[in-house]
């Protein structure tokens, strides 16, 4: 093994990072992880111990002599809001420090829910939370927003995404909002980062390094994590995989955006235009979709008659699916991470969609067989955003 060098941090920060990442863990195994002599890591596990942040939380097996000390964060040292910003659904969760949900609550964004009335909603709800759980306000670390892109990170600002359903989401500072109607410390990640964090963290104990998650909803969203760390562009807005050309001189998704980009063919947007289309052309669709007028047909209307085994409803999802597993075979390709999560609606929703879409991408994967990267839909699904945030508010701690 490697030693950490404790460097940028402080070697309790370090300390405690790792035993928060592969706890239990014995005082021998952090020897063996850090360049620290034993006096001074004794001295640092006495502190943690004494401040609250860390417990003996059990013995390990022995190895001929007296039973290690197993250590362990102390869950409920302190609790961390995790807020997840999106189109359709927006979601808050309160956790412990060891990423133990305590509460969890969704709501519909409609056309009522303006950045300001969010900020109230979600405030209130964040006070409710504490009360439910008996907490005090100063036992709170602080609040990590996920919200779509693009966002600019450093300024705590949601820039101009499309698609909401209510006005006057444009250069929101949101951060400085909710630090205003709370108090608490705000730190803003794109969504998509934010998901990518949470899962790799749920999966920890497999050492994945190179990972990608995509997310394919009302647009494409994307992230990567090389070297176990998320990866940030120059220009940190969001990943823009919806706007890979996999069509030359194809048609584009709306007034901006490329021709022939892949969110023209793989997005919920995408399959409402692509129906209303074929209704309008005069196709028979089924009789869920023919009784409606072409342009009242929504996502939603697709979704029953998919369950319906509507033939022309698995057409589109299933040629949707084909485009998607293209858009992923260019980005594995490109950076053979070991790991390809995927998530949103469109993947979630049913398992046909998944299916096609990973078996197009493993048979345009160049290496395959011999390289084949693990595909999955995560373990943390629909709350991976809002750990992924408490996560960052967690490393963001310092000591």
């Amino acid at each position: 093994m490697n030693k950490k060098e404790p460097v940028l941090q402080s070697n309790k920060k370090w300390i405690y990072s790792w035993i928060a990442e592969h706890g239990p863990i014995s005082k021998a195994e952090l020897l063996d992880a850090f360049s620290l002599t034993s006096s001074t890591l004794t001295r640092l596990l006495e502190e943690m111990t004494s401040e609250g942040l860390i417990q003996a939380a059990s013995l390990g097996a022995s190895s001929g002599g007296r039973r290690p000390i197993l250590y362990q964060i102390e869950p409920d040292y302190k609790y961390i809001f995790g807020l997840e910003i999106s189109r359709f659904s927006s979601t808050l969760g309160l956790f412990d420090m060891a990423m133990n949900p305590k509460s969890v609550m969704r709501w519909r964004m409609d056309e009522s829910m303006t950045p300001e009335r969010f900020v109230e909603f979600a405030s209130g709800h964040m006070r409710s939370f504490l009360k439910d759980h008996q907490l005090e306000p100063s036992q709170i670390l602080g609040i990590g927003i996920g919200a779509v892109g693009p966002v600019d990170r450093n300024k705590g600002t949601i820039l101009d995404p499309l698609y909401f359903p209510a006005s006057g989401w444009r250069n929101i500072p949101i951060c400085q909002q909710f630090e205003n109607a709370t108090g608490w410390k705000a730190y803003l990640e794109n969504g998509v980062n934010a998901a990518l964090i949470g899962e790799t963290w749920a999966m920890r104990n497999q050492g994945i390094q190179h990972a990608l998650y995509v997310h394919a909803g009302v647009s494409l969203r994307s992230a990567i994590m090389s070297q176990g760390q998320i990866v940030h562009g120059t220009v940190d807005t969001e990943g823009s995989i919806g706007q890979m050309i996999v069509q030359i001189d194809g048609q584009r998704l709306g007034p901006i955006g490329n021709y022939g980009a892949l969110e023209a063919y793989a997005s919920i947007q995408a399959l409402e235009r692509t129906a209303r289309a074929q209704a309008k052309a005069g196709r028979p669709l089924g009789p869920i979709l023919s009784s409606l007028p072409p342009d009242r047909i929504q996502f939603e209307h697709l979704l029953k008659a998919l369950d319906a085994e509507d033939p022309f409803a698995r057409e589109i999802f299933e040629q949707s699916a084909v485009y998607f597993g293209i858009g992923l075979a260019n980005l594995i390709n490109m950076f053979h991470p070991e790991i390809v999560i995927l998530g949103g609606t469109l993947v979630n929703y049913n398992a046909l969609y998944f299916d096609t879409a990973t078996h197009i991408a493993k048979k345009n994967t160049f290496y395959n067989p011999r390289y084949e990267p693990l595909f999955s839909k995560g373990n943390l699904k629909e709350d991976a955003v809002i750990t992924g945030c408490a996560l960052n508010v967690c490393r963001a701690f310092q000591l």
